[in-house]
């Protein structure tokens, strides 16, 4: 055998190129995070604790949908969860950046070939040789440009882990939301299903009127026309009804059949939320982690694009054994090995790696800029999800008073009734305000759940016991 090269020159070289690649250079770590908020929200002070009432100033607490202690609406959410088709899209697109990773990080390794060729007796070749040829090279990564291009698949795999983790979270509050405008709906139904059979009875109370002679068919008429819109009112909550079934069903993953049984009743409401600090909420945030993740991608990539500009230097080594039956092979050792180096130096290429540099350099801005919008948006949400809540309160206290003075009313147009002080059509019509008011109260209840699930959503509360994904975020 004989090694290669033989010269002192190819030596050097060797000696050189394994020199550079132990002394590579060290690769820039992406702004942190403190740092990354000051760029990107120069402007926005952010407060000690959130501005809006409602919330409870203590560490955020996780398992949010435990807190409305309903056993179907958590089966609902665990069916989503398996079934849902965007959800399942979502973990594919974390396992497949799982095999981008791998494959920005194998070009740090040895890559390896082999080629033979034979021939034999019936063979049209004339030469009657065979021989196989093993080959491998190593790029030294020598200016970080694959290091870099691996920490930034590493940075996309772990923003979509986190995408995945806020897609979790999101149909997590959209199934519970979805569940409570379901049961809502065929609350609302029932209540106006009294008002047309109410409206219905003031129309036979004012027909049998006039046949009496103490009515006017002034009075059959207004009394019919009053019944049309409640009627109308029925079949639009039958068609809202059948459609809030069939949202929930296709978060399911079922058919959207609208035969989905609901609950009988509205769930309480669970007890104030504790709302941490303003100050940890874009760490916390599923959507805003995934937004600081791309900016860190963005940033590895800008590493690679200018790493690009420099040379490669590439390690090679080949070993072969060649025999025919035909020619005489001189002068060869069999096998014979080499080693060597390659050197690939880009020279002119019309300007398109410095352009490559400058596109990479946008995209980390736009990265930015993403992060500071999704920053801001998450500020807003928790603010607006406890203000909206907080209003509600006082609104639902405002309608359950106004339920109990109709109910009084209607008391005290009953008693009239049975003493004669009174006829039926009073009755009929207290019957009516009070089941409109209870309506009212009906949609603001629905309406603080649905904000409950905003507020835990928006604050980045989980609702399980721990995150789940195919690739945990960092």
């Amino acid at each position: 055998m004989r090694a290669a090269p033989r010269t002192a020159l190819g030596r050097i070289a060797l000696a050189a190129a394994l020199a550079a690649a132990l002394a590579g250079c060290a690769l820039k770590s992406p702004p942190p995070v403190a740092d990354l908020q000051k760029e990107a929200l120069p402007h926005t002070a952010v407060p000690a604790a959130f501005k809006a009432s409602g919330g409870v100033a203590a560490p955020l607490a996780g398992r949010w949908l435990a807190s409305f202690k309903d056993e179907t609406l958590s089966a609902m959410v665990d069916e989503a969860l398996t079934f849902n088709a965007d959800l399942q899209a979502a973990a594919l697109r974390v396992e497949r950046a799982g095999g981008y990773l791998t494959v920005a990080g194998a070009a740090l390794l040895p890559q390896v070939g082999a080629y033979g060729t034979g021939s034999g007796a019936t063979s049209n070749s004339t030469s009657g040789l065979n021989g196989l040829w093993v080959s491998a090279s190593l790029e030294l990564d020598i200016w970080g440009r694959v290091r870099y291009g691996q920490a930034a698949a590493q940075a996309d795999a772990e923003a979509l882990a986190a995408d995945y983790a806020y897609a979790r979270q999101s149909l997590a509050a959209m199934v519970a939301k979805g569940w409570f405008v379901a049961t809502e709906a065929g609350l609302q139904r029932a209540i106006v299903q009294d008002m047309v059979r109410s409206s219905e009875s003031l129309l036979g109370l004012a027909q049998d009127r006039l046949r009496v002679g103490n009515g006017t068919e002034q009075d059959v008429a207004v009394a019919r026309a009053n019944v049309g819109p409640y009627r109308d009112m029925l079949r639009q909550a039958d068609l809202s009804r059948e459609q809030a079934l069939r949202a929930l069903e296709l978060l399911l993953g079922r058919y959207p059949s609208a035969e989905l049984a609901v609950a009988q009743n509205l769930s309480a409401m669970p007890a104030p939320v504790p709302v941490g600090l303003p100050s940890e909420l874009l760490e916390r945030r599923p959507d805003v982690v995934a937004a600081e993740r791309r900016v860190a991608a963005a940033f590895n990539r800008i590493g690679e694009a200018q790493a690009a500009r420099l040379p490669r230097i590439s390690l090679t080594a080949g070993i072969s054994s060649i025999s025919s039956d035909v020619i005489v092979l001189q002068d060869r050792d069999n096998p014979a090995w080499g080693l060597g180096v390659n050197l690939l130096a880009p020279i002119y290429q019309g300007g398109a790696l410095r352009a490559q540099v400058d596109i990479r350099t946008t995209e980390q801005k736009l990265a930015v800029a993403a992060y500071a919008s999704a920053g801001q948006r998450a500020f807003g949400e928790v603010e607006n999800a406890l203000a909206a809540e907080f209003a509600l309160n006082d609104r639902e206290a405002i309608l359950q008073a106004n339920v109990r003075d109709n109910e009084r009313a209607l008391e005290l147009a009953q008693a009239q009734f049975r003493v004669g002080s009174a006829d039926r059509r009073a009755v009929e019509q207290r019957q009516l305000a009070l089941q409109s008011a209870r309506t009212s109260l009906l949609r603001v209840q629905s309406e603080r759940l649905a904000q409950r699930v905003n507020l835990h959503l928006a604050l980045g509360g989980d609702f399980s016991d721990t995150t789940a994904g195919p690739v945990a975020a960092r």
